[in-house]
């Protein structure tokens, strides 16, 4: 999990790494040495057993059920996380930090991320809802429902995703339908790599004329640990910017 190696290193334990997905990307230069061991949902079991790890951690969302079941048969301390809002980095940074000894640095950590949180979140208490319609894959087109942390993070500044009720985490969607309810359609740039070319197309299409496009960070809403402390400043530009247009 590209955010959770984030944290790790954030912890000062970029020395214990042992493998990363082709995706953990951050930060560059302390992972340079660290060998790839596929990606999220395609984890090359046989090369993770040679690396002989005392600790895996995984994520509900990004790894596969199959993969956590042949890791425990021979990892001896396999850590599952599943963030859901922005609160839950809190105690994020405190099981990891409890877990590798790294109490002083997981404290800092909270520290940091609750006066970015507590300002932000005051700041828009009061701000408009406004619907909007985050898109995260393309043929097909695929959103994010309520109940997952990018949208309870993007809930933080007063951006409600639509469609409001969803039976699926990350449903596919028809673009025409869906974006009836929405004020503004983001991009974001993963886990689908959408560009300026995706923007120019959404914005040629003559059922979105009413309808703002916007690329969006994709790390800045997704991912948690330390970047999740940059992520709510960003946000907090970004509905400063979508305010003006909006109003």
């Amino acid at each position: 999990m590209p955010s959770i190696t984030e944290l790790v290193c954030a912890l000062g334990l970029a020395g214990n790494l042992v493998g990363r997905t082709g995706f953990c990307v951050h930060p560059k230069s302390a992972l340079r040495g660290v060998p790839k061991i596929g990606g999220t949902k395609t984890a090359d079991i046989e090369k993770i057993r040679e690396l002989a790890p005392t600790h895996v951690i995984v994520n509900i969302d990004e790894n596969t059920e199959a993969t956590a079941i042949a890791l425990a048969n021979f990892v001896p301390h396999l850590i599952v996380t599943h963030p859901l809002s922005p609160l839950d980095n809190v105690a994020l940074y405190r099981l990891l930090g409890g877990i590798f000894q790294r109490e002083i640095q997981a404290d800092e950590l909270v520290a940091s991320f609750t006066g970015v949180y507590e300002r932000v979140l005051a700041a828009h208490r009061a701000s408009a809802r406004v619907q909007v319609l985050y898109l995260i894959w393309r043929q097909p087109w695929m959103t994010v429902s309520r109940d997952t942390y990018v949208s309870r993070t993007l809930a933080l500044i007063g951006l409600e995703t639509v469609p409001a009720v969803n039976t699926a985490r990350y449903p596919e969607i028809e673009l025409e339908a869906a974006a009836r309810d929405a004020e503004v359609i983001l991009l974001s740039t993963e886990p689908y790599s959408f560009r300026e070319k995706h923007l120019a197309e959404l914005r040629a299409l003559p059922f979105l004329a009413r309808v703002r496009v916007e690329l969006i960070d994709g790390e800045m809403t997704s991912w948690y640990g330390p970047r999740a402390i940059l992520g709510m400043d960003y946000l907090d530009a970004l509905r400063r910017k979508l305010d003006t247009h909006i109003q």
